[in-house]
Parts: C-alpha cells; sequence; structure tokens
C-alpha cells in the first residue's frame, strides 16, 4: 500500500469511526489540538492504564497528581523560563512563522537540531529555504519560548504558565515523596497529565500538538548507586542504538547491544538508565507495536535539554512521518533538586537509610508522550487484505470487547441479543450492539475499530441456548452455551485458552 494511501485510510477511519477529531471543527479548526472521540478516548485510556502497570503495579512507583498551572518561579528555578525555546523564523513576505528545524527537514531532508542561530541562518541562505506557503525570503532566526504563559488570579500581577513537562510537581513534592519512600533508594515517582507547548506551527497532525498527554516517571537514587534491584531480569534484552557520535559524523548505522554490554562499554551511562531503555522497548512491544520498527536515538549535546547530560529518544519507524519520537529517557543528574534548593531555600537532600548519610538524589527520567504511541498504534495495527481492512489491535487493548448481533430483526433475536448484551455489560465487558445491515457489514465494522469477538444470536439461540462467537483475526467461529459465554470471553480475551477450544467449531461460510 502506497505510504500516502495508508496514512489517510488510517485518518479517515480514526476520523469516521470516533478514534479522534479535529478540536473545534465547526469554527474552522485550530492547527495542534485534538479530540479523542468515544472509541479514541476508551484506547487512549486503555493505553495510560498498561503504564500504570509497567511502572505503578510492576516497578512500585508512587503516583501523584499536581496542577496544570505552575507559577512563574518554579519554571524560573527549573530553567524552563531562559532555556524552554525554539528556533523560530517568519517569512518577510506573508508573515507565516515557521519552526526553522521542522521547516529545513522538510525542505532538505537535514536535520540541524543543536546549531546555534547562527550556524542555523547560514545554512538557510546556503540551501535557499524559502517560506514554504508564499516562496517568500525568510527573517532573521530568533528564539521563542514554547510556554503559555498566564496570569494567576484576577487582576494578580503573579504570572503562571501552563506546565511544559509534569516532572516539575514531583520534584517539588519530593521533601514529602522522599518521607513517604522512608528514606529508601531508589525510588520512583509517576505523574499522569497534560502537557503544554506552544507549537509556532504544528503541521503534523496528532504528532505535534500544542496540548498533550504525558506519562513520566522519575526514578530517585544515589549518583554512588546507579543500580536497579532486577536489572538480571533486563541484561540480555537486545537493543537497538544509533549513537550520537555515529549521528555527528552522518553514519546511519544501529549498534545492536544487550542491555549488560550497553553499560559495561559504556554506551549508556548507567544501570538504571539502560533498564529503562529495555523497560520502554518491552512496554512498546506490549501495546502491539512490532519490536522491528523500535530504536533509541542517543540525543547529540546541541540538541540536549538543558537539564539533561544524556537522553535517548525512543522513536518508532511510521509510513507517513518517518521515525517518531514517543519517549525520551534523560539523565537529568540533581539539576532539579539543586535548582530547587538553591531558589527556594529548602534542603533537597535525602538521608538514606541503608547508607546512614545524607544523599542528593540524582534522577533518571523515562517521559512518555501518549498520543504518539496512540498514532503509531493505529498505523501499525491497519490492516488492509482485498476488500476487508481492519484494525489487528491486541485484544486487551481494543476499545469495544465484544459485539452483539441478532442475526436477524425478527422471531424475538433482537430480545434475545438484548438480554445477552445486558449480561455481558453487568460482568464488566465493553459491548456494542449492532442490528444495522447484513450481518457481514456488521462484522465488518466491528473488525474496523478492531473487536476482537462478535457474539450473533440465531434460530438456535431460541431453540437451545447456544450462539455464535466469532475471531476477528481469523473470522472463524465456534458454538458456546450462554451460560458460559461469559467465562469463555474473558478467557479468550486474557489469552487463557486459544480461541478453538472455546467452543464447538462452525463451519465457515461467507459472511454477507
Amino acid at each position: 500500500m502506497a505510504v500516502a494511501k495508508k496514512h489517510e485510510e488510517v485518518m479517515e477511519l480514526a476520523k469516521r469511526r470516533g478514534f479522534i477529531w479535529p478540536s473545534f471543527e465547526i469554527y474552522g479548526g485550530v492547527a495542534g489540538f485534538y479530540d479523542f472521540g468515544p472509541l479514541g478516548a476508551l484506547l487512549k485510556n486503555k493505553i495510560i492504564q498498561k503504564w500504570r502497570e509497567f511502572y505503578v503495579v510492576r516497578e512500585g512507583f508512587f503516583e501523584i497528581d499536581s496542577p496544570s498551572i505552575v507559577p512563574e518561579e518554579v519554571l524560573r528555578a527549573s530553567g524552563h523560563v531562559d532555556h524552554f525555546v525554539d528556533a523560530m523564523v517568519e517569512c518577510q513576505k506573508c508573515r507565516s512563522a515557521f519552526r526553522v528545524v521542522d521547516l529545513v527537514l522538510e525542505q532538505t531532508g537535514k536535520g540541524i537540531e543543536g546549531m546555534s542561530k547562527e550556524e542555523m541562518d547560514r545554512f538557510v541562505k546556503e540551501h535557499k529555504v524559502r517560506c514554504s506557503d508564499c516562496g517568500g525570503e525568510l527573517g532573521k532566526i530568533f528564539d521563542f519560548n514554547a510556554m503559555f504563559r498566564t496570569a494567576i488570579g484576577p487582576g494578580s500581577q503573579r504570572v503562571g504558565y501552563l506546565r511544559p513537562e509534569t516532572a516539575q510537581g514531583i520534584f517539588i513534592d519530593f521533601k514529602r515523596l522522599q518521607r513517604y519512600a522512608r528514606g529508601k533508594l531508589p525510588f520512583g515517582v509517576v505523574q499522569i497529565g497534560k502537557g503544554y507547548r506552544n507549537e509556532i506551527s504544528p503541521r503534523q497532525g496528532i504528532i505535534r500538538l500544542r496540548e498533550f498527554t504525558m506519562a513520566e516517571a522519575e526514578v530517585f537514587f544515589d549518583p554512588e548507586d546507579p543500580h536497579h534491584p532486577r536489572f538480571s531480569e533486563m541484561a540480555g534484552e537486545q537493543l537497538r542504538l544509533w549513537r550520537a557520535c555515529d549521528q555527528i559524523k552522518d553514519r546511519e548505522q544501529l549498534t545492536e547491544t544487550t542491555v549488560e554490554q550497553a553499560v559495561e562499554r559504556k554506551v549508556v551511562c548507567n544501570e538504571l538508565m539502560a533498564y529503562y531503555l529495555a523497560l520502554t522497548k518491552r512496554f512498546l512491544i506490549d501495546l502491539g507495536i512490532p519490536n522491528g520498527v523500535i530504536r533509541f536515538r542517543e540525543q547529540t549535546p546541541g540538541q540536549r535539554a538543558h537539564y539533561s547530560s544524556e537522553t535517548w529518544d525512543a522513536e518508532v519507524s511510521t509510513e507517513r512521518f518517518g521515525w517518531v519520537e514517543v519517549a525520551g529517557l534523560a539523565y537529568r543528574t540533581d539539576y532539579d533538586l539543586s535548582r530547587h534548593a538553591q531558589f527556594s531555600k529548602e534542603d533537597m537532600t535525602i538521608f538514606s537509610a541503608d547508607k546512614k548519610r545524607k544523599v542528593l538524589c540524582h534522577v533518571v527520567e523515562p517521559s512518555y508522550g501518549i498520543d504518539r504511541p496512540f498514532y503509531c498504534l493505529l498505523e501499525h495495527s491497519y490492516v488492509s487484505e482485498k476488500e476487508r481492512k481492519y484494525l489487528r489491535l491486541k485484544k486487551e487493548l481494543a476499545p469495544i470487547e465484544v459485539g452483539v448481533f441478532p442475526l436477524l430483526n425478527r422471531a424475538g433475536m433482537p430480545e434475545k441479543a438484548r438480554e445477552v448484551l445486558e449480561g455481558l455489560k453487568s460482568r464488566g465487558f465493553m459491548v456494542e450492539y449492532d442490528d444495522a445491515g447484513s450481518i457481514g457489514r456488521r462484522y465488518a465494522r466491528a473488525d474496523e475499530v478492531g473487536t476482537p469477538y462478535c457474539v450473533t444470536i440465531d434460530h438456535r439461540t431460541l431453540e437451545e441456548d447456544t450462539l455464535t462467537v466469532r475471531d476477528r483475526d481469523a473470522t472463524s467461529q465456534v458454538r458456546v452455551k450462554i451460560e458460559e459465554l461469559p467465562r469463555v470471553l474473558r478467557s479468550l480475551l486474557c489469552d487463557e485458552i486459544p480461541f478453538s477450544e472455546a467452543g464447538e467449531p462452525v463451519k465457515k461460510r461467507s459472511e454477507s
């Protein structure tokens, strides 16, 4: 399938079936904002819940929820007021504004992130980069602070910003959190919520948003002991790394290494960073993103954020947008705690119960966007087989788990189907009822949004209380007793039994 065609088909499906819609659409829309429709909200929440399973349940991290509006003094201490900037340029003819890095990449295919403004100016002139709207000449490159500024309180002179990251709420609460952790290191804290970035010219749909959902973890540890207690579980995991030294030399070659080797050879700074690279890979694969389209790109010194001494971006290859960053893993050292200690005059050290001494913690930060993996998952789950098009989502992530259909809209079948529907809903299944059109069309609609199983009530149901269960991927069917249906569906959704053992096989017939 052609690249453009696949992207267009995925986005058409996403908009038509209620995954994502352009925000403020009846007023012409605003770039950089998207609404998640009924199915999109369900899928997005399932992605978030899976992230919680990885970091809160399995890793045992604490979760907090702090305000989205942050006083200026907090972000001045964190460095965002001075450093959270993008290089911007305006067309001298039509006054359109552009993020320089994006415009150059679009017109030349070259990445210039990390260059100084003077180097960017020279590059733009040498490569004759022009306004992509009108072809006009570009002006001087300047810095643009990408935070949304606001005022706290009516008539107040107290400046605030919509948070550019959720991390600062965790650092501000550190003194209380370390007491909650009872002085044991390492410990992790997560926050999931909205982040805001006043993008100059977002032109990549859901890939570049002005309001987005973040899931961030801050792992606090003793810099003299950067070990993870379960490092051995990840030691043999294979990673594909695009190192900064190779990027600087324009070598698009990947280093394939195990987690353990990456630490031993000092390719990755420490055990904790390497462990969370591997955990990120496992999370993305568990979402349903293929291993072969995942890599980790090390940011060059000029690309790293002001707080980071080493950063790796988890990237997923997409047909429409190329390599898309879906998570960033940064070694923030003690930058944030030191800065907040300096500006607030509070002691941000911790007394280590194990080491019997004070420690100024360092931090490794796995930081995810949720919206970008959402798109990557749609693209990589989309299957086009002749006339059949569907989402091969993992069963646990499917927005609708079960479709319930009466074969015909007569002879008591709709009433029985409604009875089955209510029985499944009362047991916690996410179920959708559909009685419009032929049974084949209803199966196709369910497949299109990734529903893994469809239940059909037919003549035999009324006679012997059995019904058919259809599998999305194989389109095969089995016959199951109504009283056993909840147990069978739960077992199928949890991968406890293969579909062939779920019931009596039904001879395959044409779906029409």
